[in-house]
């Protein structure tokens, strides 16, 4: 069973930067998705971004896009997401995931984590 652990959050102010790290349990294969999702009280959980260490293609929803960087150290089973610009619109719990399935897919989509491991989030608290 891989198991995942967040790190890295707390508060900030609006235009300021986090950067989250999930450590990973063990190694994961190179066609396991891998991603940062998050979700705000009063809402359905949304991915953030996704990587697919295969081909290096990743994801970002558009609210993030341009502020927001997903990437992976291998060496160190470590995924990170870089938050910079923050806005109070930010402010979640944010877990990141790993899909238990093997891809076979140019990009990760967020509805491929429904099934895979989860960590239990660390809050992310922005304001104005």
């Amino acid at each position: 069973q891989v198991q995942l652990v967040e790190s890295g959050g707390g508060s900030v102010q609006s235009g300021g930067s986090l950067r989250l790290s999930c450590a990973v349990s063990e190694s994961t294969h190179s066609r396991q998705c891998m991603g940062w999702f998050r979700q705000a009280p009063g809402k359905e959980r949304e991915g953030v971004a996704t990587f697919y260490p295969r081909s290096g293609s990743t994801y970002y929803a558009d609210s993030v896009k341009g502020r927001f960087t997903i990437s992976q150290d291998n060496a160190k089973n470590t995924l990170y997401l870089q938050m910079s610009s923050l806005k109070p619109e930010d402010t979640a719990m944010y877990y990141c995931a790993v899909d238990r399935f093997i891809a076979f897919v140019g990009e990760c989509a967020p509805t491929r984590f429904a099934s895979g491991y989860w960590g239990q989030g660390t809050q992310v608290t922005v304001s104005s």
